[in-house]
């Protein structure tokens, strides 16, 4: 899929790095309230275990990296965008790819997260379902939301 200069490629072992800054960045601007320390501990989780074990597909504007997308199976694992580029599509465009791939899409944000509240909403993503405690049973609302192709 290409917009421009967006493509869309599967994750290589080289991309671990980037998509692991880029994560850390994006998720300390929505999910601060989880604390850095918290984030630190996922960021290996997200090297380690997340980027290879999932299908990964990255993002990339003249080849080089600017989001990712996670899917196991059907369930949006993750979604981030460089904070730098947020706003340009590439969420957008990374949530169609999965749909296209998958035809129906589930996934869990953060309450808190407005704005990925909004986008995903905007999308056309409906909730069904909340759950008070998140993976870590830690007290962070988390908010189900399904999309069909």
């Amino acid at each position: 899929m290409t917009d421009d200069h967006l493509a869309i490629r599967a994750f290589r072992a080289a991309d671990t790095a980037c998509l692991s800054e880029i994560w850390y960045r994006a998720s300390i601007k929505a999910h601060s309230f989880l604390g850095r320390e918290l984030l630190q501990d996922q960021r290996r989780q997200i090297e380690e275990i997340y980027l290879p074990q999932a299908e990964t597909w990255a993002a990339t504007i003249s080849q080089r990296p600017v989001g990712f997308i996670g899917l196991l199976d059907s369930f949006i694992g993750g979604l981030f965008v460089d904070p730098a580029v947020q706003g340009c599509g590439i969420g957008r465009a990374l949530v169609a790819h999965g749909l296209q791939l998958k035809q129906e899409l589930t996934l869990e944000v953060y309450a808190q997260n407005s704005q990925a509240v909004a986008f995903y909403r905007h999308l056309g993503f409906r909730e069904n379902g909340r759950r008070p405690r998140d993976d870590n049973g830690l007290p962070f609302e988390n908010i189900r939301m399904h999309l069909a192709a």
